[in-house]
């Protein structure tokens, strides 16, 4: 098809797309999410939910501006999507607080058998590589549209290690109780920093341009 030529051959509008499929899941899994916090009446849940929604918004955010003005858009429009997004990023950090804070006081996290944990290990993995592919090869391109893109990916997967670590120190039990809270704490702030960081750069970046 048209569109299938048009995918093969402009890198910019893989990214779009890819960003438009990542916004789909984003907003089924905050609407999965929101609808078990309203049945169980669960804070665990209803952060989940806000965690999602606010990926959510900031995908539909990229891929609208991506859609209007493709690789040469509006610097103007790229550049107000990167500050939103770079607000919704300092939003994205205290929604994780939040998540870590609740699952840290009620000694949340999702048991799994060895296959299964291994099986979730290399797909988290597989998405951190794919990240660092896409930032070498995106490196010298000066998109900022891009750079919001590759932003909300880097605060997706550092949220995405922390509960796998979470996860594994339940399913393998290699450390007592006392010691896998102290570690998933010290990891929760740096991922909650790290993504405040990338927030305050993308709002400062926006602004300046």
């Amino acid at each position: 098809t048209n569109m299938g030529k048009r995918m093969l051959r402009d890198p910019f509008r893989r990214v779009v797309f890819s960003a438009a499929i990542s916004f789909s899941l984003n907003l089924l899994y905050a609407l999965y999410h929101g609808v078990l916090g309203i049945i169980n009446l669960s804070i665990w849940f209803t952060v989940l939910c806000a965690y999602y929604t606010v990926l959510a918004t900031m995908r539909f955010c990229t891929v609208l501006c991506g859609r209007k003005g493709g690789p040469v858009s509006s610097a103007d429009a790229a550049y107000f999507t990167m500050k939103l997004s770079g607000v919704l990023l300092v939003l994205l950090s205290i929604v994780l607080a939040s998540v870590n804070y609740v699952s840290l006081s009620q000694n949340i996290a999702a048991k799994y058998d060895e296959i299964i944990m291994i099986t979730i290990a290399v797909y988290t993995f597989s998405k951190l590589a794919a990240v660092i592919v896409k930032a070498v090869r995106q490196h010298e391109n000066p998109s900022p549209l891009l750079a919001v893109i590759r932003n909300i990916g880097y605060a997706e997967v550092a949220a995405a290690v922390l509960t796998l670590q979470r996860s594994m120190l339940v399913s393998f039990g290699s450390m007592n109780n006392e010691q896998a809270h102290i570690m998933n704490m010290l990891t929760g702030a740096a991922v909650c920093i790290f993504v405040l960081v990338l927030g305050i750069r993308m709002i400062g970046r926006g602004m300046r341009k």
